[in-house]
C-alpha cells in the first residue's frame, strides 16, 4: 500500500513526486512508457513565461509568477539548464500600442516585476534583427528559457533519490476506489494506494472520467517547431513574442539554453491524442509568421521539425484540486501554457493538498540537491585532462556535433533512472540533437547501450516497446 501513486513522469507529475518526497511517505510513480519526460514535457517552446499572458486570480497567473520566482534556485539545487534572457511582445500596428499597457498591466496584477513598454526603435537597439515594421514592444525582464528534459530528469532524479518508487512501462487499465484506497491495474499488476495525482497530460481527463462524475474534458492542441543549427542561435537573444492581431496570436522566436534557434508553434486543434506528426503547411505557416517578427532568418540552418500537443482544457484555466465527488482522487489537468513554467508551483500546491489531510512528518534526511551529467565540452583545458586520466571514457567522442563523450552516455546510463534506450541517451547528454541528428554518433550510441545493458545491438530501441533501430545484420562478421 502506498500513501501517494502519481501516474505520469512528465514535468507535472515528478515535480510532485519531489515535493512530497520531503516527508515520510510511500510515494510511487507510475509510467505507461520507458523513461521519464515522454509526453508533453519533451516537445514544446521551453520557455519560463515571465506571467503577463494569463488572466488575473486564475491558477495560470498565480502558479506561473510562482514558478518563475524560484527557478533560478531550483536549477542551482537540481543542476539543470535555465537562462533569465527576458522577453518581448511586438506590437506592429500603433492603434495597438494600447493593448501592450493593457499586458503590462495585466501582468503586474499578476505579480510579474520590471516590465516597460518601449518603443520600436528601442526595441531594435535590443535586437538589431527586429523587423522595421515593430512599432512598440512590451519587455519582461524575468521572462527566460529552460532545458524542459533537464528540468523533468532532475527532478526525477531527486524524487528517486528521496525515496520515490518509479514503475515504467505501467499503463493503467483500470482504477477503482474501494473504501479508502484507490486499486490500479495495468492488467498484470494492481497496486493500492491512499491518494493518486492524476498527471497524464492530454489524457488526464480519460482519467477523471473513469472515476468522478464530475466531468472533464481536455482537447490535445499541436504546435509544429523548427530548431535551427547554433550557428543561427545568436539571431536574437531574447524570447520574442508577437501581440496578437487579425492575423492570429503569432510564432515565438527564441534562442535555447543550449545555443539553438527555435521557433513556432502554430496552434491546431485534433481529435488524435497521439499525433505528433509535422505538416507542409504547419512549416509554411511558422516559417511566414517568424518572419513577421525578425528578419533573415536562415531557413536553411534548420536542422530538425517537430510538434508537441498542449493538454487544453475546458475551463480556460489548470484544472488542480481533489475530485469534489471522489476524495483522495487530485487532478493536475488542463496543464497548457504556461504549465512548464508552472509546474514546481503545481507541485507544491498539491503537495500541501496532501499533507493536510496525511499531516506526515518532513525527513530529516531529505536530499535538496542534485548533480547532473559532467558536461565534458564545458570543463576547462586541465579539467578535462584530469578527467580522462580517472576515467579513459571521457576521452573518446561520440556525439561529434555537440561533442558529447561515451564517458557521458554510462554516466547517463548508470545514473538514477539511466537511460535504457536511444532518445534516453540523447534527452540526458544531447548526443544526437547536433547538425547531423544522430546521422554519424547512432552506430556508437547503440553498441554502447548494448554493451552496457548486455544485449544484442538488435535488440536496442529508439524509445522502446517496438521500436528497434536495427531489423538484422546484412553481411558476414569478419
Amino acid at each position: 500500500m502506498f500513501d501517494v501513486v502519481i501516474i505520469g513522469a512528465g514535468v507535472v507529475g515528478t515535480a510532485v513526486a519531489r515535493e512530497l518526497s520531503r516527508y515520510d511517505l510511500k510515494i510511487c510513480v507510475v509510467e505507461k512508457n520507458n523513461d521519464v519526460n515522454m509526453g508533453t514535457s519533451k516537445a514544446n517552446s521551453a520557455i519560463i513565461h515571465a506571467g503577463f499572458d494569463a488572466v488575473p486570480g486564475s491558477l495560470k497567473a498565480k502558479l506561473n509568477v510562482m514558478g518563475n520566482k524560484i527557478m533560478d534556485k531550483l536549477s542551482e539545487d537540481l543542476d539543470f539548464e535555465f537562462k533569465k534572457n527576458g522577453s518581448m511582445v511586438l506590437c506592429f500596428e500603433e492603434e495597438n500600442i494600447p493593448k501592450l499597457h493593457e499586458l503590462k498591466a495585466q501582468g503586474e496584477k499578476n505579480g510579474v516585476e520590471g516590465m516597460k513598454v518601449i518603443s520600436g526603435e528601442e526595441a531594435r537597439e535590443m535586437e538589431p534583427a527586429l523587423s522595421l515594421e515593430v512599432k512598440a514592444a512590451l519587455y519582461a525582464p524575468t521572462g527566460g528559457i529552460v532545458c524542459p528534459f533537464g528540468m523533468n530528469l532532475a527532478f526525477a532524479e531527486n524524487a528517486f533519490m528521496n525515496g520515490v518508487e518509479f514503475k515504467f512501462n505501467y499503463k493503467v487499465m483500470d482504477m477503482k476506489k474501494a473504501k479508502d484506497e484507490f486499486i490500479i491495474s495495468d492488467g498484470k499488476e494492481e497496486i493500492k494506494s491512499k491518494f493518486i495525482v492524476n498527471a497524464t497530460g492530454v489524457y488526464s481527463d480519460e482519467f477523471n472520467n473513469m472515476i468522478s462524475n464530475n466531468k472533464i474534458n481536455i482537447r490535445p492542441r499541436k504546435g509544429e517547431y523548427l530548431l535551427f543549427d547554433k550557428t543561427a542561435g545568436e539571431k536574437v537573444a531574447h524570447t520574442i513574442f508577437q501581440l496578437p492581431t487579425r492575423l492570429g496570436k503569432g510564432i515565438l522566436v527564441t534562442p535555447t539554453v543550449h545555443g539553438n534557434l527555435l521557433i513556432g508553434p502554430n496552434a491546431l486543434d485534433i481529435n488524435e491524442k497521439d499525433d505528433v506528426t509535422t505538416t507542409k503547411e504547419g512549416i509554411k505557416e511558422v516559417m511566414e509568421k517568424a518572419a513577421l517578427s525578425v528578419t533573415n532568418i536562415p531557413m536553411n540552418m534548420v536542422i530538425t521539425s517537430f510538434s508537441g500537443l498542449r493538454a487544453t482544457g475546458n475551463t480556460g484555466d489548470f484544472i488542480i484540486g481533489e475530485a469534489k465527488d471522489v476524495p483522495g482522487f487530485i487532478n493536475a489537468a488542463g496543464i497548457e501554457s504556461p504549465g512548464l513554467s508552472a509546474s514546481p508551483a503545481v507541485g507544491m500546491m498539491i503537495k500541501d493538498i496532501i499533507i493536510e489531510k496525511l499531516k506526515p512528518s518532513l525527513k530529516k534526511d531529505f536530499i535538496e540537491k542534485r548533480q547532473g551529467i559532467i558536461k565534458f565540452s564545458e570543463l576547462s583545458k586541465e579539467e578535462k585532462q584530469k578527467l580522462i586520466k580517472e576515467k579513459p571514457e571521457y576521452g573518446h567522442i561520440i556525439c561529434r556535433c555537440e561533442m558529447v563523450t561515451e564517458g557521458e552516455i554510462l554516466d547517463a546510463m548508470r545514473r538514477p533512472l539511466g537511460a535504457k534506450t536511444l532518445d534516453g541517451v540523447k534527452i540526458r547528454t544531447r548526443a544526437g540533437m547536433g547538425r547531423c541528428q544522430a546521422g554519424f554518433c547512432t552506430p556508437k550510441t547503440i553498441a554502447i547501450i548494448a554493451k552496457e545493458l548486455g544485449i544484442s545491438p538488435l535488440e536496442v530501441t529508439k524509445f522502446g516497446n517496438n521500436s528497434k533501430v536495427l531489423t538484422g545484420i546484412n553481411k558476414e562478421n569478419i
